[in-house]
């Protein structure tokens, strides 16, 4: 389980900020984690200030939902940009499903850590294909901390890291729950996408 590390308790402008990325394929408790965290900052009387791309809208607009209906209250922006007219001064940053944003989510996550804001970042690290997605690897890359979380194959019972989307779409961007997508375990994934390919 992921400790967080103290703040020390300097305000935000005095203090060293940092990025958390939570990542892995679908159905593998990411948005639980980030939200898991996100309560805790909040018991801890931590401001705090939560954003989700705008298409997202699968269980909810506002808020984001973890596959097990939990939830969190989050603002959806179109731009990764626009979180830091957003974040204020708040101590803490949630961003959801950072897949969906472009490239300037890296610039953007750099800034508020360079605030003195810790940053925690959830997002699917490889798309249908088994490839990088989006601006993930270079979040994966600035950030102090990583946590790769799995979810538990459907095929096969093992622990499963790729996200195998069901349906013939090969749109990269198709967002889904159960029944359009399986997680898989590694053998299982590039066994199924072999098979498609007949």
């Amino acid at each position: 389980m992921f400790i967080e590390p103290n703040f020390g308790g300097k305000p935000h402008q005095e203090r060293a900020g940092w990025i958390e990325v939570i990542c892995g394929c679908m159905f593998s408790g990411k948005t639980e984690e980030l939200i898991r965290r996100l309560n805790r900052a909040i018991i801890a009387k931590q401001k705090v200030e939560i954003f989700k791309p705008v298409i997202d809208k699968r269980y909810h607009d506002i808020k984001i939902v973890s596959h097990n209906e939990t939830a969190i209250r989050s603002t959806p922006v179109n731009f990764a940009n626009d979180m830091l007219l957003l974040a204020g001064d708040c101590d803490v940053v949630g961003i959801d499903e950072a897949q969906f944003f472009d490239d300037a989510i890296v610039d953007t996550c750099n800034t508020l850590a360079n605030q003195g804001k810790r940053v925690i970042v959830a997002g699917l690290d490889m798309d249908f294909e088994g490839k990088p997605f989006g601006p993930m690897p270079n979040l994966l890359a600035i950030a102090e901390f990583v946590t790769k979380v799995h979810a538990i194959c459907a095929q096969t019972g093992e622990l499963a890291s790729f996200s195998f989307r069901l349906s013939p779409n090969d749109q990269q961007v198709m967002l889904g729950e159960s029944g359009q997508y399986e997680a898989r375990s590694r053998k299982a994934f590039f066994e199924g996408m072999k098979n498609r390919k007949k």
